[in-house]
């Protein structure tokens, strides 16, 4: 819907407004359409807005009756005509026909447990000026995101990574855990960024900010597994079924055209399905494809915009993509190991020339066991029944194998037990790896923290089934960090809003019910899911082979771009930084050339590289924000002293 950002002196220091402009301009692809801003003596709060619902009268920063209350927000609160009325019985008037102002009323109601009542994705900030307390909240899944950070007694929060590094005093120091956790798991971690000092408010938590008693976060949502037993087979597959298409109509609610990403998998297919059937039109759907047949699905997505009559468009990628990679980088805010944002970018692309709005099939695989690697690890727990000295010694034989010889990794990976087994076979570089690649200064630096400590310390002593306990470090980990960061700056990159009808809370708490044994069985993956789809779509789709959104971009690497990741990963640039080794990185570049996949580690690297002569190498980088596509408007520009009714609006320039 938006991007928000703020500035909130705790301790005396001036803000401005010209200060909190600069962070909103950052990030003008995310609103295009309008931009405010409330300013008080302590506080500034600012917005760029992405215009979804009452198109004319949903204007931001919004106000309570008497302007003591102030917020801006990034998001949709679905429920938000059901909590409206709620509110009116309770007296409350309302001035707008948006969602947004239902968070003031519902803050003015339940203080920080407005967040309680809502049922949506959201990062808001609220400001209450007769308590001078600042309140910032995220949804439970982690679909929108928020950073923050403390500079010079000023708490400033931003929408993007980019937003808060508008600010002069913000050192560009790298954050080293953030890097070990980058080079681990393709992404930086739930609670900090790439940069040192600046942090994410993790999914389901708020955080509280006033003067009197500084900053304090606490957690208001989790999703707990507890199957229910006593529930029969049928009664998921219906109530699965049920909500569902509750949770796609509540998304179908915007003011302008809606679409849908369709990949051709059961996720997409599923949201698809279910739009037709409440959609009074065709819908439309649009689709990425590849000249290289191993990883083209765009047959799979045709069949299924022929089942249910969709306005299909689609779009064939070829290495010619990476013509847009500083613009990806850009986009990103931070290095991003997982290719799939290049085929995001380029599918966000093609639908912002039709509508504002597309819904996506994210979030099935963690709800309901759709990843190989849960076969996988279920395969290789019988591996505990080998003696465990057996093992250890079998690894030790691998680890004095040449590195990339066929068996090594194998071999060493037997020696492994239960969560450090599946932490092995799930991560980018291995510790050794790492060793090989930093050159050992920042090596030392990264080493400090193993990112697997907390993983393997949850898998380890989790008392729920091992399926769920998979399922839950994904949920919070992989979906937020990953899956979720990708399609919102991907999609955000071209000013159009991804929502995600399979991760409204209500169905994500009752997946949480549903028996791991319904979800994995035998050697069907998502096995309630595709049961509760059947009569609905094709069973060629329900029941093929699952791909996941992969690229040729190893193959590409070495064909007509194997030059270009030579030039820029041996650049002087580059290797002056002194982080990685000459001669480790041309081993990487040499074996993909041999046909070792080794596609998300380059990729890795490259966006890295990218990121740090976006963000560090050009200190004036801010001069460079890409233009918004809607530009057209004024500043408005609310200002408050105390807590007065009479607030004046004025134009800014």
């Amino acid at each position: 819907m938006c991007g928000i950002a703020g500035l909130f002196s705790l301790h005396g220091k001036p803000v401005s407004e010209n200060e909190v402009q600069s962070m909103c301009d950052a990030m003008a692809h995310r609103g295009p359409d309008d931009e405010g801003y409330f300013a008080a003596p302590e506080i500034v709060l600012g917005m760029r807005r992405l215009s979804i619902i009452d198109i004319d009268g949903g204007h931001q920063p919004v106000h309570n009756e008497d302007k003591s209350v102030w917020v801006v927000f990034n998001g949709e609160i679905y429920n938000f005509k059901m909590l409206r009325s709620l509110l009116e019985r309770h007296g409350h008037r309302f001035s707008t026909d948006t969602d947004t102002e239902v968070i003031v009323h519902l803050y003015e109601q339940y203080g920080e447990s407005c967040v309680d009542r809502m049922r949506g994705m959201f990062a808001f900030a609220v400001w209450d000026d007769r308590r001078k307390t600042l309140l910032l909240a995220r949804d439970r899944l982690g679909i929108k995101p928020l950073f923050y950070t403390m500079v010079d007694g000023r708490l400033a929060f931003g929408s993007e990574l980019k937003v808060l590094l508008q600010l002069p005093e913000l050192e560009r120091r790298l954050n080293w855990s953030s890097v070990n956790h980058l080079f681990s798991a393709m992404c930086t971690p739930a609670s900090e960024s790439i940069i040192e000092g600046v942090h994410k408010l993790r999914p389901g938590h708020i955080l509280t900010a006033s003067a009197r008693n500084g900053v304090q976060i606490r957690q208001y949502w989790d999703v707990e597994f507890d199957p229910d037993y006593g529930k029969t087979e049928q009664y998921f597959i219906e109530r699965l079924r049920d909500l569902l298409e509750e949770s796609v109509r509540l998304r179908l609610i915007a003011d302008v055209p809606v679409g849908a990403f369709l990949s051709g998998g059961i996720d997409s297919s599923s949201v698809v399905a279910t739009m037709a059937r409440l959609s009074s039109g065709p819908v439309k759907t649009f689709s990425i494809g590849f000249t290289d047949d191993d990883y083209d699905e765009l047959k799979y997505a045709r069949q299924v915009a022929r089942a249910f009559g969709t306005e299909h468009h689609e779009l064939v990628l070829d290495p010619n993509v990476l013509n847009v990679i500083d613009d990806l980088a850009w986009s990103l805010d931070e290095p991003f190991g997982d290719s799939s944002a290049i085929p995001t970018y380029m599918v966000s692309k093609l639908a912002a020339e039709h509508v504002t709005v597309v819904l996506s099939g994210d979030g099935g695989d963690e709800l309901f066991a759709g990843y190989d690697r849960y076969l996988k690890e279920r395969k290789e727990r019988r591996l505990a029944a080998i003696p465990a000295p057996v093992r250890h010694a079998v690894g030790f034989a691998g680890s004095l194998m040449p590195e990339g010889m066929k068996g090594r990794n194998f071999l060493r990976h037997l020696a492994f037990d239960g969560a450090d087994r599946y932490l092995d076979a799930n991560i980018l570089f291995r510790e050794f790896e790492k060793a090989s690649l930093f050159e050992p200064d920042a090596y030392k630096e990264i080493r400090q923290e193993d990112p697997r400590s907390l993983w393997r310390l949850f898998l380890g002593s989790s008392k729920m089934h091992w399926l769920s306990s998979l399922q839950y470090m994904d949920i919070k980990g992989y979906l937020p960090n990953d899956i979720l960061t990708k399609v919102d700056r991907m999609s955000m990159a071209h000013s159009i809003e991804a929502r995600v009808p399979l991760l409204d809370h209500k169905l994500v708490e009752f997946a949480a019910t549903i028996p791991p044994e319904l979800k994995l069985k035998r050697k069907t993956t998502k096995y309630i899911f595709k049961k509760a789809m059947e009569g609905v779509l094709p069973r060629e789709i329900l029941y093929r082979p699952k791909r996941g959104f992969a690229i040729p971009l190893g193959r590409w690497f070495r064909g007509q771009l194997s030059s270009y990741v030579r030039d820029l990963l041996l650049s002087r640039t580059s290797l002056d930084r002194g982080l990685f080794r000459k001669s480790y990185l041309e081993r990487l570049i040499e074996m993909n050339d041999r046909g070792r996949s080794l596609d998300l580690q380059l990729w890795t690297l490259i966006t890295f590289e990218l990121w740090c002569r976006r963000f560090v190498d050009e200190s004036a980088f801010c001069r460079s924000v890409p233009s918004t596509p809607r530009g057209n408007f004024r500043a408005r520009v609310e200002r408050a002293h105390a807590h007065e009714a009479g607030g004046t609006a004025v134009e800014c320039a």
